[in-house]
């Protein structure tokens, strides 16, 4: 709140062309460890899913989730409504198993009838769970390999992404979670920013005209540098891993 009061006369570019974003993109890289990724700022979670997932999917694909996933219960029907269809697996204590990720690929490309199905173009997780269980680092890189086996990206919904690096035991780095994923988002509005959530493709690999996706699904910010000045404190002097430990409550609305 400090930083954008102070800031708040300035006059900058818009949609995210001013310094606070490229410097706040700058430091997440940093963090990340992917100074190659890409990096991009929207302004909510169920918009940046709806944006990542319908930019990543081709027109006969759908998106493997954990039956408790946060795009299959509380999102509306947002993927749905972009055409794509939810492929939902169970979970166990909010988890998808590499094992059970397996198990479904080998049974839909086994179907020779699969020419005539949705075909699983990525899978969805979400770092936390819904139930506030955590992937460790083994099971990120099982569930990660199952997904370069069958040529589809990982795409991890980091929403509470702070809690989960605070807590104790998850033993996980935001460069740890940069190696294990194809993308994924870190979530600023539930941990203490007013709005916003920053995108990443580690590996410089963002799909082509990724922005106008954005534009698009209603997720870009005409004042961009709003976002910028948030996830520029964020990652100034760890505050966003301070707040990630700080006592449990809701910070969101």
């Amino acid at each position: 709140l400090r930083r954008l009061a102070e800031t708040n006369r300035e006059q900058h570019p818009g949609y995210g062309t001013d310094p606070y974003c490229a410097r706040a993109k700058e430091k997440i890289r940093r963090a990340c460890g992917c100074p190659e990724g890409d990096v991009f700022f929207l302004v909510g979670g169920t918009q940046t899913n709806q944006a990542v997932i319908s930019a990543l999917l081709a027109p006969w694909e759908g998106v493997i989730a954990p039956a408790t996933g946060h795009i299959c219960t509380h999102e509306a029907g947002a993927i749905e409504a972009t055409g794509h269809k939810v492929l939902e697996l169970p979970q166990r204590e909010g988890k998808l198993s590499a094992a059970e990720l397996r198990t479904y690929l080998e049974g839909f490309y086994g179907d020779e009838n699969h020419e005539h199905m949705v075909f699983p173009g990525m899978v969805y997780l979400s770092w936390p769970t819904e139930l506030g269980t955590l992937y460790t680092r083994a099971e990120l890189g099982e569930i990660h390999k199952v997904c370069r086996q069958y040529k589809i990206p990982l795409y991890l919904d980091g929403a509470r992404m702070g809690y989960g690096l605070a807590s104790r035991g998850s033993g996980m780095t935001l460069a740890d979670l940069a190696a294990s994923c194809d993308v994924f988002y870190i979530g600023g509005t539930k941990v203490g920013a007013l709005f916003g959530e920053a995108v990443v493709f580690p590996r410089h690999n963002a799909p082509g005209r990724f922005m106008t996706a954005v534009k698009q699904r209603g997720a870009l910010l005409a004042k961009g540098w709003l976002l910028g000045v948030q996830f520029d404190a964020l990652f100034t002097d760890g505050l966003y891993q301070k707040l990630g430990k700080m006592p449990s409550r809701r910070r969101s609305g």
